[in-house]
């Protein structure tokens, strides 16, 4: 069962001689949970293989993009034709249209979208936008909500940077090097708590530019929205003037064609893209109302650039993988392997006496370790971490890859079929046999 991992060990090795702590993302270091990181060779459908050559059933899913599976055949396709043409130009392309009409066709609030390199940069320039629009300083966000590394968003950020701790609307950083001037733009609100949103727009509504949330959280593992939380969320925005930003970094194009905002009826000002949008590659984008998006130069006075955006190959990625969705919509398909992941789970854990909350929208399902419901970051930090980090080892040593952190969401693809259940239900059946995730 334990399988050989002597040459991710020593890839590590080297890695941490010439890269922080050997990784390029922190999550991937596997500090929330010990052990030495995976090195990947090569992927394809479901499977990621690893340096040692073993096999693994793949639940992260790049963090989100791989919604098709691993080196889908239409996907590389279109890159290889791309590649073929020239890496970058620093030029107009008609990809960089083609791929905004097909946002614009899954969200059809999104009047103009611009293309950037990353979901980080999406918040970001849409942040800056607000700001710009509004003539305001202040933004609101969630206690446990990522955005991405931008320093006014690194205030109670979750996932890699979840500690607990509750504090003050007015939040210190989670991140060193964010000066404490840039956090005290950024009020904080607990997700899911409508009257703390309220008294906060009471407080400082007429000086609020925006107020950006994960429509359903991925970084403190899944939180769904109340219909009370969501209510709140427009009807303050729009009695205040302040701007709604939806980060669909995660749900675009993942939870319904047009993600989150038409699966949960939202009413977004300005909406982020990222991940699925570049089909593995580098990418992000933000769009929304004309005349929101219009003072963005070239038109308008907010500035934002970027060398690599619209990239070719991003944009060929992009393409092929929201062509592809759109052609033949797989989200009952996706849902239906969801239900029946959820349904295994329960009875596995409900047989074991194991206390969990599962919580799944689509194909983003989290397995918090303890009592339910967990709808709130408070509820979420309160998970037995020691207990996910038994889960995740038992998991990955019987070959299934599960999100190396109890705050993150996993993912599945369309690959991901009655094969790959069952393989995961039996790994997690064996799992919980271990005396780690035992009762105690």
């Amino acid at each position: 069962m334990h399988h050989s991992t002597a040459r991710s060990e020593e890839l590590f090795r080297e890695a941490q001689q010439v890269i922080p702590g050997g990784v390029n993302s922190p999550v991937r270091a596997f500090k929330a949970v010990g052990g030495t990181p995976r090195f990947i060779a090569r992927a394809q459908g479901a499977y990621l293989w690893d340096a040692d050559g073993n096999q693994l059933l793949d639940y992260i899913g790049s963090w989100g993009p791989m919604i098709l599976g691993h080196n889908h055949p239409a996907v590389v396709a279109a890159i290889q034709q791309a590649l073929a043409e020239g890496l970058s130009y620093g030029a107009p392309t008609e990809r960089e249209i083609r791929l905004a009409q097909r946002v614009r066709e899954a969200y059809p609030s999104a009047d103009l979208v611009r293309f950037v390199s990353s979901g980080t940069e999406a918040t970001m320039s849409a942040l800056r936008l607000a700001r710009g629009y509004t003539g305001r300083d202040l933004i609101v966000k969630f206690r446990g909500n990522y955005h991405g590394h931008a320093d006014s968003l690194l205030v109670q950020a979750g996932s890699g940077l979840l500690t607990g701790g509750g504090g003050s609307a007015r939040s210190a950083p989670s991140s060193a090097g964010v000066p404490q001037a840039f956090a005290e733009l950024t009020l904080v609100a607990d997700y899911n708590e409508p009257q703390a949103l309220e008294d906060l727009f009471q407080r400082y509504g007429e000086q609020i530019a925006a107020v950006i949330f994960e429509p359903v959280v991925g970084n403190a593992g899944v939180l769904i929205p109340t219909p009370a939380f969501l209510e709140a969320l427009h009807r303050l925005t729009r009695q205040y003037g302040a701007l709604l930003i939806a980060d669909e970094v995660m749900t675009g194009f993942r939870l319904a064609k047009g993600g989150a905002v038409e699966l949960l009826g939202l009413q977004p000002d300005l909406i982020c893209w990222g991940k699925i949008l570049g089909g593995g590659l580098p990418v992000g984008a933000y769009g929304g109302r004309a005349e929101i998006m219009q003072q963005v130069a070239p038109l308008g006075p907010v500035y934002q650039a970027g060398t690599l955006s619209g990239n070719p190959l991003s944009m060929a990625a992009g393409l092929a993988t929201l062509e592809t969705l759109f052609q033949d919509p797989p989200y009952a398909r996706l849902e239906a392997y969801g239900a029946a992941l959820e349904q295994g789970l329960q009875t596995l854990f409900a047989e074991a006496g194991l206390p969990v909350a599962i919580n799944r929208v689509g194909s983003m399902i989290t397995v918090f370790f303890r009592e339910g419901p967990v709808q709130t970051y408070t509820e979420a930090v309160a998970s037995d971490t020691e207990r996910f980090k038994a889960f995740f080892h038992g998991l990955l040593q019987r070959g299934v890859y599960w999100p190396p952190s109890q705050f993150e969401a996993a993912f599945f693809s369309l690959a991901h079929g009655p094969q790959e259940l069952d393989k995961t239900l039996e790994a997690i059946a064996q799992a919980l046999k271990e005396p780690a995730l035992l009762v105690r």
